[in-house]
């Protein structure tokens, strides 16, 4: 593959910024309340009602991976690894949520631009000023971006499917006679 010019790369970092910073604004709001969110009790809170139960275990699990991964993609580290688990949260919400009674045109813009530009970057790779092309473990391309996705797509399956699982029943033993 080439290298991508210097304004290519220039390009490429102020991508990673604004889509890193995004994310890691985005799920500080789920993991501590910050930038006016709502903190992992009321996001549990509103997971629960869309049927991602537990709520705040998957709320913390989403905010964890929104900061995790918009940090790994500011600074261009692991970009498939960030880009898939990214792509599972933002699918997981466009399922969950804004298509949650089919696609509706003109919604859902946020996560899709989200993930779209966290695969992207997975398909051109970080760019020269980035860990991932610092350290030589650039992986970029068609192959990794498709398993990015892949694995973003099962990943929202598996919370999905989850979360809708019904509770088990208590596992202590009955009391009192029939």
């Amino acid at each position: 593959m080439s290298h991508p010019s210097r304004r290519q790369d220039l390009g490429l970092l102020l991508l990673r910024a604004g889509l890193g910073g995004t994310l890691a604004v985005h799920g500080s709001q789920k993991l501590f309340g910050w930038f006016g969110g709502n903190g992992p009790d009321a996001t549990g809170q509103f997971f629960e009602s869309v049927g991602l139960r537990p709520g705040k275990q998957n709320a913390i699990a989403a905010g964890s991976t929104e900061v995790g991964g918009g940090i790994l993609i500011a600074l261009g580290l692991a970009t498939p690894a960030a880009a898939a688990g990214l792509s599972a949260v933002m699918i997981t919400a466009l399922r969950t949520v804004v298509w949650k009674d089919g696609f509706k045109p003109a919604t859902g813009e946020h996560e899709v631009l989200l993930a779209a530009g966290a695969l992207a970057l997975t398909d051109t790779g970080p760019g020269a000023p980035s860990l991932d092309s610092a350290l030589g473990i650039e992986c970029s391309g068609l192959g990794w971006t498709l398993a990015a996705l892949g694995a973003g797509a099962t990943g929202s399956a598996m919370a999905i499917s989850m979360g809708q699982r019904e509770p088990e029943e208590s596992l202590a033993p009955e009391t009192g006679t029939a």
